[in-house]
Formats: structure tokens, sequence, C-alpha cells
């Protein structure tokens, strides 16, 4: 009987599960299956979708490498060390993820606008914040940052404290600990961090259209021709991106876990 309620249990809980897998599937499916062979191979050739699939890939992937070069260190010390307002320094990195993107872009504004320092140092390097590439890193990485430093506190935390005292101990610099033995243990769940942010940024809407409508990512790319044309001017291009999204993702962690099982 005990057997029994226990088989019953599972059956419930997967058939809960694939309900919820559903979900998220059947949107997915039903917008490829609508799309034509003909529909996809115009959207492929056509300038201003691969122009704008250029344009995303590049400024998502340039907004995380930037930022992990403060994020992991952070991570590092919000793992490793204690120190006065710590809490509140963790629920401020998860503050993107719960605000809404608009006024993300809205807050950024309010820093990077044109006439604000920040606007006019970077005039004075070469660019601009608002209406330029440099925005739109801004605000990928405004919203997608917590993933990585999240994700690299974690594999942090999981590193062993003896194994860095004793090379501590025996003489090596925190600066070399730091790269010899806490990276290269946390290194899967740096690289999941930065593969999060990477395509959590590749989908921003909401913080970039405020921002930077121009040069035009995809997902405004996508919204342009919906409320212009309609949908189905509008799945052709969706599907697209997704599909690349999909590809480069899975290609990532694929990577990722030929090297985990290389070294495991």
């Amino acid at each position: 009987m005990r057997i029994f309620r226990g088989e019953m249990t599972h059956l419930v809980f997967a058939a809960l599960g694939g309900l919820v897998l559903l979900f998220i599937i059947a949107p997915l499916a039903g917008m490829f299956l609508s799309v034509t062979p003909g529909d996809l191979s115009e959207s492929v050739i056509d300038p201003e979708v691969s122009r704008s699939v250029r344009v995303t890939l590049f400024t998502s992937m340039g907004a995380t490498l930037i930022m992990a070069l403060g994020s992991v260190p952070l991570a590092w010390l919000l793992a490793r060390k204690d120190f006065p307002l710590k809490q509140l320094i963790n629920g401020i990195i998860d503050l993107p993820i719960v605000i809404p993107h608009s006024a993300a872009g809205i807050a950024l504004l309010g820093v990077i606008a044109r006439g604000t320092p920040m606007a006019r140092l970077a005039e004075k390097a070469g660019f601009e914040f608002v209406g330029g590439y440099a925005g739109i890193m801004a605000a990928m990485a405004f919203v997608s940052v917590p993933f990585l430093v999240n994700s690299a506190r974690d594999g942090f935390a999981a590193v062993p404290r003896q194994l860095e005292k004793a090379a501590l101990n025996l003489g090596a610099s925190p600066v070399r600990v730091f790269f010899t033995i806490s990276v290269p243990i946390a290194w899967r769940s740096i690289l999941s961090g930065l593969i999060l942010m990477w395509a959590r940024g590749m989908s921003e809407f909401g913080a970039v259209l405020v921002v930077a409508y121009h040069p035009m990512i995809t997902p405004v790319l996508i919204y342009e021709r919906f409320g212009a044309f309609g949908l189905k001017y509008a799945r052709p291009v969706s599907v697209l991106f997704v599909t690349i999204c999909l590809l480069f993702f899975i290609t990532f962690r694929v990577i990722a876990g030929r090297r985990r099982d290389a070294q495991g």
C-alpha cells in the first residue's frame, strides 16, 4: 500500500510538471509551426534583420565581458568575507531582477542621459550612451548582471576554505590564491553565470527601448515589425532569433559540459 501511494505521488508530480513544460513549449511550438520556410528564408537574407542580430549578439557579449571584470571579484568578496551591510549589498544586486525593466531604463537615463557627468565623460572618450552601442550594453548589463554575481558567489562559496588557507600559509599571495585555486575550482559556476548573463542580455527589451531605440537590437526590431505590420511579419524574425539564441546557448552548455567531464 505504501509503495502504491509512493507511485501515485510520483505520477501526480509528473502530471503537474508536464503541465508546466507544456505551458513553456506550446507557445514556442505554435510560433515555429506558423512560420513557413519561405517566410524564414526572407528573414535570413533581410539586411535589417541580420544587422540587428549582430548588434544584439555583440553588445550582449561585450556587456557580459566588461561586467565580469568587476562582478567576479565582487562575488568572491560576498562568498568569503563578512562586512557591514553585506546583506544589503546582496539585496541591491538582486534589485534589477524585480523592478520593471522599463523603469530600469528610466533609472539609467538619470545617469547616462546627455548633459550628465557620465555622458560628458563618454563624449570626451568619443562615444555616446543614448542612442549608441554603449547605451545598449549598459541597459543589458543592468538587468542581467545579477545572474553572473549570484552564480559566481555560489561557486566561490563551495570552494573548500582549507585549500585557500593552506596556500596562504605556504606563502602564496591572495591574488595568486584567487587565480590558481578559487577561480579554477569555481569556474563551472562562473561560466554558467556568464552564459546566463549573456543570454539574459540578448533578450532584454524594455530597458534598451528606453535608452537606445537605435541602433536596433532584434527584440526591438520584432516589436517594431509587430506594431507596424502585425503578427505575420513579426513571427519569422522571432523564430529566427529564438533559433539563434538556442543554438548559442546549447553550444556553450555542451562546451562547458565537456570541459567538466574532461576534468572530472
